[in-house]
C-alpha cells in the first residue's frame, strides 16, 4: 500500500518546521573544525577520586611504573586501560574474575 502524497508531503513538510525550529536552539562544536567556536563550552580542570584511581589501577602492583603516571593527565577521555578487555586468559590484570566476585 503506497501513501497518499498529501500524507507524504505533510511529513516533510513537519520535519523540516521541527528540525528548522530545533536548530537555532542547538549548540554544535566544529562545524569550523580549524579553529574552536565562541561560546563553546570548555574543561578546565578534572579532578580523579582515589577510588578511580584504584579502579584504573586494577591488576597493577606497586611500586607503578613512570609510564602510567598518564593517568594523572588522562582527564574524562575514554581510555581502553581503564576499563575490562576480553575474557578468559586475555584478562591479565584480572579484571573479569573481579567482576566475577562482585556478582
Amino acid at each position: 500500500m503506497v501513501p497518499a502524497r498529501g500524507m507524504i508531503a505533510g511529513v516533510m513538510l513537519f520535519a523540516s518546521l521541527v528540525t528548522a525550529a530545533d536548530a537555532a536552539e542547538v549548540f554544535v562544536a566544529g562545524v569550523q573544525p580549524d579553529r574552536r567556536p565562541e561560546g563553546a563550552p570548555r574543561v578546565l580542570q578534572t579532578m580523579h577520586s582515589r577510588a578511580w584511581y584504584v579502579e584504573a589501577l586494577t591488576g597493577i602492583a606497586p611500586p607503578y611504573p613512570h609510564s602510567l603516571f598518564f593517568l594523572d593527565a588522562q582527564g574524562d577521555w575514554y581510555s581502553p586501560f581503564v576499563v575490562p578487555g576480553m575474557p578468559d586468559r586475555y584478562d591479565i590484570r584480572g579484571w573479569r574474575r573481579r567482576e566475577a566476585h562482585r556478582q
